[in-house]
């Protein structure tokens, strides 16, 4: 894959973010592609749905799933911008997603490197092929801002 279309799909996945972002969700984005086109696009929504699992990755899981008509997501490309949790890298492995490009690492609960490291994990029965911080840079300052602004808006 060239470097123009990983900047254009990652780009995708903080336009989601963004609207996660304006929904007063933690600003998480994730888009799928299929054949280097985008099948499949989420963002969090657990405060909307009232559902903890309702994370970026498992929504464009799921409706990347519905597109394909396969719970199998092979040779499929998960873009999110934010290091995903063990739940969500769970479901990445259990649905044979081809490759996990992320950007910002998460020391609190990410489970690539960030908290706990499952890549290498060699007990799992799949992986895929994992690369962190892409456009790392962008997808730290918008969770920054969000946390920040929440910040402000506690203080009296």
């Amino acid at each position: 894959m060239t470097n123009p279309s990983l900047d254009f799909f990652m780009e995708k996945a903080l336009q989601e973010a963004e609207k996660s972002y304006q929904n007063n969700e933690v600003p998480v984005g994730a888009v799928i592609t299929y054949q280097d086109k985008i099948i499949s696009t989420g963002q969090n929504l657990l405060i909307k749905n009232n559902d903890p699992t309702a994370h970026a990755e498992i929504i464009a899981i799921k409706n990347a799933s519905q597109y394909l008509n396969n719970y199998r997501l092979i040779n499929c490309d998960l873009y999110v911008t934010l290091e995903p949790c063990i739940m969500c890298l769970g479901a990445i492995f259990h649905t044979r997603i081809r490759n996990l490009y992320f950007g910002a690492h998460d020391l609190k609960t990410g489970a690539c490197g960030g908290l706990i490291n499952l890549k290498d994990n060699k007990q799992l029965n799949h992986h895929c092929n994992i690369h962190g911080g892409i456009a790392e840079s962008k997808s730290r300052k918008i969770l920054q801002s969000f946390f920040k602004e929440k910040r402000i808006k506690k203080t009296p």
